[in-house]
């Protein structure tokens, strides 16, 4: 099959095309052939060399966490999947990713594709939409008429949290550049802050949870932002824990888990109309494709998702 790796960490010319095996599946795992998958911060990051520790690979790898396409083959011990079901995932990887025409994945992480959604739809909402949800529903227990203040509204993560946070009638405030304004009231904003021109630390207050993409000193603003007793919740670096408790907040970072009941949950708010995948940016399968896809994410200034279209 052909896929997109990389053989040593580095640039984007690192990442390269190349005919590798199709993976094997095991006995609780489908095989799925791709038609779109979607490229995150996560991807280059891992391809220039930050996460070696946490994510400790072995070259070559295969990056991608988003799957989006059909079943074609299922181990002996899967139940609930059949060959040619449309199904999406944010499979749980090691070296081989989804920057390649066929992925193992497990039966648990699984979902129906909902009928009225697109691969495409459907591959820019795993690993963003996942990581927004574990965030405001399993971490802050959102609720109603909550106050929530999510940073970098018009990122991958932040577009999807906007919508879950309002499908559970919540206040949301954002922070973006001018530019995003637009996009994001309609994604549902109550309070948009242009963070060039305005301070969010010096007209806001009182609010329950903060929902923190950017670490550094927003991440320490943030704290003061919120009510005792509220949630700052980062995908961006661990918060201060003496800050938290000087502040009685309950703080922390969160790292996905990835799950298919909860999938196959932010499935059901994309067909219901709750939530919608925003693609910002779409390119092809191809070496030139994924070079310019990594150089996009990179400037932090890519709308919506970044999608990669295979078939």
């Amino acid at each position: 099959m052909k896929a997109v790796v990389i053989h040593q960490y580095g640039g984007t010319d690192q990442l390269v095309e190349e005919e590798v095996p199709n993976p094997v599946i095991a006995d609780d795992q489908v095989l799925v052939e791709l038609h779109a998958t979607s490229v995150n911060p996560i991807d280059w990051k891992v391809r220039e060399g930050y996460l070696q520790e946490r994510l400790p690979f072995k070259f070559p790898i295969i990056l991608g966490w988003d799957a989006a396409g059909v079943i074609v083959e299922v181990g002996n011990h899967v139940s609930g999947f059949s060959a040619g079901d449309r199904v999406f995932a944010r499979p749980d990887t090691t070296e081989k990713g989804t920057y390649a025409e066929y992925a193992a994945v497990d039966e648990n992480l699984l979902a129906i594709i909902p009928e009225k959604i697109s691969f495409e739809e459907a591959a820019a909402a795993p690993l963003t939409g996942l990581t927004a949800w574990q965030c405001l529903v399993d971490f802050s227990d959102i609720k109603e008429n909550d106050k929530v203040l999510i940073h970098a509204g018009s990122g991958g993560v932040g577009s999807f949290a906007i919508q879950i946070a309002k499908s559970f009638n919540a206040y949301v405030a954002s922070t973006a550049s001018a530019k995003n304004e637009a996009f994001l009231e309609e994604l549902g904003v109550d309070r948009f802050i242009d963070y060039q021109k305005e301070d969010f630390e010096d007209i806001m207050d009182d609010y329950d949870i903060v929902l923190d993409t950017m670490g550094g000193d927003i991440q320490n603003k943030s704290f003061n932002v919120l009510k005792k007793g509220g949630k700052l919740v980062s995908i961006a670096q661990p918060p201060n824990e003496e800050i938290a408790a000087s502040k009685g907040v309950k703080a922390g970072f969160l790292w996905l888990e990835p799950d298919g009941k909860q999938l196959a949950r932010l499935g059901e708010l994309m067909e219901k109309g709750d939530v919608k995948a925003y693609i910002g940016h779409t390119f092809q399968f191809s070496e030139e494709g994924m070079r310019e896809a990594h150089k996009l994410s990179e400037t932090h200034h890519a709308k919506g998702k970044i999608v990669i279209h295979m078939k």
